[in-house]
C-alpha cells in the first residue's frame, strides 16, 4: 500500500482492499453498461502501472446529474510528467467525438490546484454558481466543498 501522505490528500480514505476490489467491479460493470470507463495508465519505459484516467457516470444525485465526469488518479510518482493531462485529453476527445456526449465534467476540492490545472490545461471552465457539497461527503468534511468543471462539445 502507499503511504505517500499526498495520496490521501484530496480523498476522504484509502480504500479497503474489498473496497478496492468492489471499486473494480463497479469500473468493469460502468464498461459494460456504457461502453467507457476508466482506462489503466501504464508507463512506457517499464509497463509500470502509474493509475488510471477515464470517463464515468458518478454514483450520486447532484444538480448536475445525470453526466460523464472526466477523472485521474496517479501514484505520486507520476505527477508532473503530463500523464494525467494527455490522458484526459484523449478520453474527452473519445467521449466528446466517438461517443458524441454533449458535455464532459470533472470536479475536486478547490485546494486541489494540481488536477484544477489539468482540467484547465483541457480547456474545461468553471462557473462558481456550479460549485457544490459533494453528497456523498458528510456536512463538515474538509474535503465536501468541490468546485466543478466542464467542456462541451463544438
Amino acid at each position: 500500500m502507499n503511504t505517500d501522505p499526498r495520496v490521501a490528500e484530496y480523498l476522504p480514505t484509502p480504500l479497503s482492499r474489498q473496497e478496492s476490489d468492489a471499486f473494480i467491479d463497479r469500473v468493469e460493470a460502468h464498461f459494460e453498461k456504457h461502453g467507457f470507463g476508466l482506462w489503466a495508465v501504464e508507463v512506457l519505459e517499464d509497463r509500470r502501472f502509474a493509475g488510471y484516467v477515464g470517463l464515468m457516470r458518478p454514483r450520486f444525485e447532484a444538480a448536475f446529474t445525470p453526466c460523464v465526469e472526466v477523472g485521474w488518479r496517479l501514484s505520486p510518482e507520476h505527477w508532473g510528467k503530463g500523464y494525467a493531462t494527455e490522458g484526459a485529453r484523449a478520453v474527452i476527445d473519445y467521449g466528446l467525438d466517438v461517443v458524441k456526449l454533449p458535455e464532459i465534467l470533472s470536479w475536486t476540492v478547490p485546494a486541489n490546484t494540481r488536477s484544477r490545472r489539468v482540467m484547465e490545461k483541457l480547456g474545461m471552465t468553471r462557473d462558481p454558481a456550479d460549485d457544490f457539497d459533494h453528497p456523498l461527503l458528510a456536512e463538515g468534511h474538509p474535503l465536501r466543498p468541490h468546485v466543478l468543471y466542464r467542456i462541451r462539445r463544438a
